[in-house]
């Protein structure tokens, strides 16, 4: 009898994992945990006057998920670039390395394994494509700053499609003489798109643009342009690059050119905004990863069988806490935020650096368009006392800047960032990344692997796992 059971429930564990994986989507919230989730499907909820938690992402309806672990080698908080080998090689490593172990020795990553098989292969991103996370598909270097290296290994790792905000440095960040990699890129095969309607052109001609690889990024002289990030959602202007472009792209260029495909989509900006602290843009960008997940899951309806979604992140990022004391949330307070902390803080660098001595009341005007202050957001006397005492430390250039990872932050902007934050109950730890676990969520061929609980070792195994049954 005990026989019996176990042939059971191998044969149907057969049956579970009958169909193989043809087509697969690899979803990566950076800096993305379990509450930058929760947090935009709760704000979605409160300014739609739905119940809480009921308007959802696409991620969290599909059918299987888990918890990943995301510790590197080196330390119990990763950064992205050990992370990002990880989540590609299936292998830890130190902080700082990309594609590579912790000896050195070069770690093969998924793509290159399916690229090696004929598989079509894209990489996108928000961010540039030579930064951390799209590198560690296509790179092996032992410092993620090595920008140069990084970018000249992505033109010569022959994958079909790449796309997002360009090269951190096309031409070298401290050499002029070096050449340029949008002209090595076009030289290695390379169509250069700039901007979703140039992409678009090309892909209606078809015949020629299907023969060459392509490279999307966004508006500008793409002999010039040095991308480090699209801009945010929430200060996006119309002809602005977004990643549910570069998906809608890429599928149809994928499919032209191969019977099977694998494409890295990387919201690589959910983590920037968390590095600021900044929770209206964070929740942004989460809500703009979903709308190219979006075109991905229309994608799998016509495809069921044969496609694979899956969704995690690298790490957390700010530690991020819904709830600062007592039980309430008033996140709905967040859509008076029309701008990311990063363009607040360069519009007072620039009202003082215009007026060197800007009045109280022109401070207040800002406060009261970026944000709504005493508009729509009420604030005590109290607040406002505080606000206007780093104010005149402004004007004494005694106001510091908040410093994180990828800017400083003007002392009044982060100020009103940061009280709005607080106004709607959300509390952060850091302005560097945490060790709190990540979801990871799964739709399609082989989905069933990914419920429960992982290390970050496990996924890409598991991905090979669903393409190889």
């Amino acid at each position: 009898m005990k026989r019996l059971i176990v042939l059971c429930t191998l044969c149907i564990a057969a049956l579970a994992l009958s169909a193989q994986a043809k087509y697969v989507f690899y979803f990566i919230g950076d800096g993305m945990g379990a509450n930058q989730v929760l947090s935009a499907e709760m704000y979605r909820s409160a300014v739609q006057g739905a119940p809480l938690g009921r308007v959802q992402t696409l991620m969290t309806t599909f059918p299987y998920s888990g918890q990943v672990s995301t510790y590197s080698a080196s330390d119990g908080i990763t950064d992205s670039a050990a992370a990002g080998t990880c989540l590609a090689t299936g292998t830890k490593t130190k902080n700082g390395m990309l594609g590579m172990n912790g000896d050195t020795v070069s770690l093969m990553t998924i793509a290159e394994r399916l690229r090696e098989r004929g598989w079509g292969i894209g990489i996108m991103t928000t961010v540039a494509i030579d930064h951390a996370t799209p590198a560690a598909f296509y790179a092996h270097v032992p410092k993620r700053s090595q920008y140069y290296k990084v970018g000249k290994q992505l033109v010569k790792s022959d994958f079909d499609f790449f796309g997002g905000a360009g090269f951190h440095y096309p031409e070298g960040k401290h050499d002029d003489q070096t050449p340029n990699l949008y002209r090595l890129a076009e030289e290695n095969g390379y169509t250069i798109a700039r901007g979703y309607e140039e992409a678009q052109q090309m892909l209606d001609i078809q015949s020629p643009i299907t023969n060459k690889k392509l490279l999307l990024v966004q508006r500008g002289d793409s002999s010039t342009v040095h991308g480090s990030n699209l801009p945010y959602a929430i200060d996006r202007k119309e002809g602005d690059l977004t990643l549910a472009q570069i998906v809608s792209t890429a599928i149809p260029f994928l499919e032209a050119r191969h019977d099977r495909f694998f494409m890295m989509v990387e919201g690589g900006m959910i983590d920037y905004a968390c590095h600021s602290n900044d929770a209206a843009t964070a929740i942004g960008e989460t809500w703009d990863m979903n709308e190219a997940m979006e075109v991905a899951y229309r994608f799998y309806t016509a495809h069921p069988d044969e496609t694979l979604i899956v969704v995690t992140a690298d790490h957390e990022t700010g530690g991020m806490a819904l709830g600062n004391g007592g039980h309430i949330l008033d996140l709905q307070l967040l859509q008076h935020q029309k701008c990311s902390a990063w363009i607040l803080s360069d519009r007072f660098s620039q009202l003082f650096k215009n007026t060197k001595k800007p009045s109280w009341e022109e401070v207040q005007a800002l406060y009261r368009e970026a944000l709504g202050f005493w508009d729509t957001v009420e604030i005590t006397p109290e607040e406002e006392q505080k606000l206007k005492d780093l104010y005149q430390a402004a004007c004494r250039g005694k106001a510091k800047d908040a410093k994180n990872l990828y800017k400083s932050i003007n002392a009044l902007g982060e100020a009103g960032v940061a009280l709005l934050n607080r106004k709607a109950h959300i509390g952060w730890t850091t302005r560097s990344h945490s060790a709190h676990a990540v979801p990871v969520f799964a739709i399609g061929a082989g989905a069933e692997l990914f419920s429960g609980w992982h290390d970050n070792t496990e996924i890409a195994p598991l991905i090979m796992k669903a393409v190889n049954h």
